[in-house]
């Protein structure tokens, strides 16, 4: 009798030290995926970085900047958070959404918002996402709950024409806006996709195999789990494949032929569930979000003969 008791204990033992063990794994993964740049207000870094990179930003920023032509906006979302975006005046009646990538910031894609403003003659929003750059917040969503947040920089720049273009995060923020109702007043509106993932939690699945050999279970369920009682949504329903699935817009699908971070396996299935107005482009030779700086003048190219497609 006494063994069998000494072995119930250390059967129960185990099991504590097991759930203890799962549930600070998760905790730690959770905070590792989103918690913010801490470096996400040092502005003046962001565009040093940004001008080393794409040196054709820097006179095209200086022209804006003579002009009047960009801006600093803020704006109080529904939630109360104090949200903050840049934005570029072109004049006319069409604009562009453009939303940055995990970690990052507006101020990183100055190199798609030029191709906007300076080659297809789009004024541009380009958003601080929740707790990036100077956007309040603590914790990242992963486009999830952007998504709103997304649709309300839209209602805010309303013009006839309007196109959401989003890389990584960005992207699958612009995927997950895409069966949303549209404000209305917008007469034509289209999506970018450029490296976007299917859902966080394929994305994050991929990663803890790729960094951790990991499996997904346990760990990405309980930790989805502590993310729903913390921050009110899941891995699974942060999902853009089922988003596009129910997307009636236009949509352009861009993806590095190279990317593992993404993996490109993920643009096919994304192409595959939207049921139709939808076209792929696949860039060779390009690892994650590199599609434009390996292909800088087709990737101009592609997005207008998108925005000019009937």
């Amino acid at each position: 009798m006494g063994n069998i008791k000494i072995i119930v204990w250390c059967v129960l033992a185990v099991m504590v030290v097991f759930i203890v063990s799962i549930i600070g794994g998760s905790i730690y993964m959770l905070d590792y995926s989103l918690s913010p740049n801490p470096e996400r207000t040092d502005t003046a870094q962001c565009f040093r970085e940004q001008f080393k990179t794409y040196p054709e930003t820097q006179p095209w920023m200086d022209s804006l900047r003579k002009r009047g032509a960009i801006r600093d906006t803020f704006v109080t979302m529904p939630t109360g958070e104090r949200h903050h975006a840049l934005f570029i005046r072109k004049g006319g009646n069409k604009t562009a959404l453009v939303l940055h990538g995990w970690r990052d910031c507006s101020i990183d894609f100055l190199w798609l918002a030029r191709i906007y403003e300076k080659e297809l003659g789009y004024n541009v929003v380009m958003p601080d996402l929740h707790a990036h750059g100077l956007s309040d917040g603590d914790m990242i969503h992963m486009g999830w709950l952007d998504r709103k947040e997304a649709l309300y920089w839209l209602s805010v720049f309303l013009s006839d024409t309007m196109v959401v273009h989003g890389v990584s995060m960005g992207a699958a923020t612009a995927m997950m806006i895409s069966a949303e109702k549209m404000p209305e007043g917008i007469k034509d509106i289209r999506f970018i996709d450029d490296c976007g993932y299917t859902s966080v939690w394929d994305e994050f699945a991929g990663e803890l195999k790729n960094q951790f050999g990991l499996p997904e279970f346990p760990l990405m369920y309980s930790t989805s789990l502590i993310c729903k009682l913390r921050y009110g949504w899941s891995f699974g329903e942060a999902s853009a494949i089922n988003e596009i699935s129910q997307s009636p817009y236009p949509m352009l699908f861009i993806h590095g032929a190279e990317d593992t971070f993404v993996p490109t396996e993920m643009v096919h299935r994304l192409y595959d569930a939207k049921p139709s107005n939808k076209e792929l482009w696949i860039t060779e030779g390009a690892e994650h979000a590199e599609s434009y700086a390996k292909h800088k003048e087709e990737y101009a190219r592609r997005i207008k003969d998108f925005l000019c497609t009937e």
